[in-house]
């Protein structure tokens, strides 16, 4: 009689404890990156009456099953789900979601343990460091190969997108010095031939170059039709630099020749000096190489044009972009792009084995596996980034609200059992009436 009683019991807290996990399932609901979890129940113990008996073939007596009395049920685990959750789109640079397998890895100092998360919103603070809604830092790399890739086999370090000890100030990219200018389009074959040494310009082209601090300077080569052979016809060119008189500075001449069909065969590279005054500009000068192997003269307007050319001024940040490779490129104000660091995932044998800290936060356990280093997006098993979009709850209101009213008939009945039992007991005592 009093077994009937503890079964129950442990019935009651058993399902007690199912519902205080469907409770926490459903308030995080709207939890970013929030996994859920199940209960699952197992029989506490078996009270053997009577064992089992072998079938006797001389007395032709069959075996007898074991007669077993269970004493309740108990929790047998508390399991994580890592199903991945829907994605939420939001927009935000800094918003992540992982597609696939992985965790963010982050931390809250240097003295502190690496603690791992699939919540993705992600902001700057004042410094530029990348940190999550609860101020951890998020973990990457700025270290640089030779070939200018991120050395993703270095230790992982708390990303900063405005500077850092391999790059130094990464909210400004330094000048750079042009070093070649490419020319595309057409001088009209139609125009007169000048005759060599002719001072007149057919057909002008600006172009700006800058120096290694940034200074920028207003080029232009200067088109001119000068003589007509057997071979082909000779347009020679002048660089000149507008230095604001009537006169402009004139820094190289040249020549480029066409054949009869209106390729270039001659004269397709070349190379001037832009001389400067280095007490008034604080820089030195600097070659250029030129190239018109993109030349033609055919029977129309002349449109050539600038086509590629090198070298930039200083800039400073305005934006930046994270991409599904987790490679944080910066946009500066003067057009040019720059790396600025790569976000690291990290990823485990068993991932239902971390366990949660709170904060959306994961530990590695004994079961778990390691953290061993850090694995760029798509690599080492590791989902690839999807940047302004955040991971969703993987709660199903659906089955939680059904494993609640299925875990409900079950404290009630266990309850039952109880009162059932009481009564039982109650009728025990009333024979003595």
């Amino acid at each position: 009689m009093m077994r009937s009683m503890f079964s129950g019991v442990s019935g009651l807290r058993a399902h007690q404890q199912r519902m205080d996990v469907i409770g926490n399932n459903v308030a995080n609901v709207n939890t970013v990156g929030f996994k859920s979890s199940r209960v699952t129940f197992q029989e506490v113990f078996n009270q053997t009456l009577s064992g089992a008996s072998a079938p006797d073939s001389a007395t032709s007596r069959g075996g007898t099953n074991p007669m077993q009395v269970g004493l309740g049920t108990s929790v047998g685990s508390i399991d994580t789900l890592m199903s991945t959750g829907s994605s939420e789109r939001t927009d935000n640079a800094t918003d992540l979601s992982i597609s696939g397998d992985g965790f963010f890895i982050v931390r809250g100092s240097s003295a502190d343990t690496f603690k791992f998360t699939r919540a993705g919103n992600f902001g700057l603070d004042k410094l530029g460091n990348l940190v999550s809604g609860s101020g951890y830092c998020v973990y990457g790399w700025q270290k640089r190969n030779d070939d200018g890739t991120f050395d993703t086999e270095s230790p992982v370090e708390p990303i900063n997108l405005y500077s850092d000890i391999h790059n130094g100030n990464k909210r400004i990219i330094a000048a750079r010095a042009t070093t070649s200018a490419t020319f595309s389009g057409n001088l009209d074959a139609a125009r007169p031939a000048l005759g060599a040494g002719a001072t007149d310009v057919q057909f002008a082209v600006p172009f700006t170059v800058y120096d290694a601090l940034g200074n920028s300077y207003e080029l232009s080569v200067n088109f001119r039709k000068s003589t007509i052979d057997v071979d082909g016809t000779n347009w020679e060119y002048t660089i000149t630099h507008d230095n604001g008189t009537a006169t402009p500075d004139t820094y190289h001449t040249g020549t480029v020749k066409f054949n009869t069909e209106g390729r270039i065969i001659s004269g397709i590279t070349d190379t001037f000096t832009v001389d400067l005054d280095e007490t008034t500009t604080g820089a030195a000068d600097f070659p250029i190489n030129l190239n018109f192997a993109n030349l033609t003269m055919f029977a129309a307007d002349s449109s050539v044009i600038p086509s590629d050319i090198n070298g930039y001024s200083t800039g400073t940040l305005t934006t930046f972009s994270i991409g599904s490779d987790g490679i944080i490129t910066g946009i500066y104000s003067n057009g040019e792009q720059q790396a600025l660091g790569c976000v690291a995932l990290a990823n485990f044998s068993n991932p239902a084995g971390l366990q949660k800290v709170g904060d959306n936060l994961f530990i590695p356990t004994t079961n778990s596996g390691n953290f061993t280093k850090g694995l760029a997006a798509g690599t080492g098993g590791t989902g690839t980034l999807t940047p302004g979009t955040l991971e969703m709850s993987n709660v199903d209101l659906s089955s939680e609200f059904t494993n609640m009213i299925i875990t409900q008939r079950g404290f009630q009945a266990n309850s039952r059992i109880i009162t059932t039992s009481d009564e039982m007991l109650q009728e025990l005592v009333n024979l003595k009436r």
